[in-house]
């Protein structure tokens, strides 16, 4: 990957990782468009970095308190008195079926979405979960009623969203988008829904890029792909940065039908490629 591309993919990374429109299927339809390769590891380190550094950044008053409040909660042995530190175990507890998934199927998935040997059907999968997610996040905006803020946040949400969160394993799901429809489904309103979406994405990020940064490590940073490295994982942090500022802006007085339409416009342009034999 050349540094052009990396830029590029950057963007497009720090975009697509926190608008619930889904980086996976941005990620391999992008390339593919302009006949570029397969985004390597090198790239997938840098992205990862850079979205984390974006959300720990812009959330850093909430991290703090956790952090904070989540070791005096169990030296005193009340984790659960403080909202705080109760909010940290919430989010440890909902990160677990996406930890459970990838660590049991995160190779065939993979396999199936990024090796490039199954085609078509990988591609008419992600088209598929573009449309079905979108279609869902807009009936749930509009038929459920959204009224709960995110200190009534609990342990039933938080699996709830935590096992959204492990679909999204799915190129095309949408981590943000899934997370926050499951959400809005119980009740919180939309900028809740995307602010407790992102917190417990922290460890599902975290634990990917440390998994391919130690991959990386043992085969080094080739003198290359130094610079494509810095400014792919550079572009995804300042746009991620924007991008979550942006939607929890935007969801406060607008409705998702926008990224609804966006979607599904997507996914059925991949579908009439992808059965034109383009694709």
């Amino acid at each position: 990957m050349d540094t052009i591309e990396s830029i590029i993919l950057g963007i497009v990374q720090g975009i697509t990782e926190f608008l619930p429109i889904s980086s996976s299927a941005h990620i391999i339809v992008v390339p593919w468009f302009f006949g570029w390769g397969e985004p390597g590891l090198t790239f997938n380190v840098a992205v990862h970095m850079g979205t984390l550094l974006a959300v720990l950044l812009y959330f850093r008053s909430d991290i703090l308190a956790m952090a904070t409040a989540l070791p005096k909660g169990l030296l005193n042995r009340t984790p659960l008195a403080d909202p705080m530190s109760r909010m940290a175990l919430i989010i440890l507890v909902g990160s677990i079926p996406a930890g459970l998934i990838g660590f049991t199927l995160g190779g065939r998935i993979e396999d199936m979405f990024h090796t490039g040997g199954n085609g078509s059907l990988a591609l008419a999968i992600i088209a598929t979960m573009l449309i079905v997610v979108g279609l869902l996040m807009l009936l749930v905006e509009r038929k459920l009623p959204q009224h709960r803020e995110f200190e009534r946040i609990g342990w039933r949400d938080g699996v709830i969203i935590g096992i959204a969160q492990a679909v999204a394993l799915i190129p095309g799901t949408s981590r943000s988008g899934s997370t926050i429809t499951a959400g809005m489904m119980l009740g919180l309103r939309k900028e809740v829904a995307a602010r407790f979406s992102f917190l417990l994405g922290i460890p599902a990020v975290a634990g990917a890029g440390l998994l391919e940064t130690s991959r990386l490590a043992e085969r080094g940073l080739p003198a290359d792909e130094r610079l494509p490295f810095i400014v792919g994982g550079a572009a995804s942090l300042v746009v991620g940065y924007l991008s979550i500022a942006f939607l929890l802006r935007f969801l406060q007085s607008n409705s998702v039908l926008v990224f609804t339409v966006y979607r599904c416009g997507l996914g059925v342009v991949m579908l009439v490629l992808i059965a034109g034999g383009w694709l």
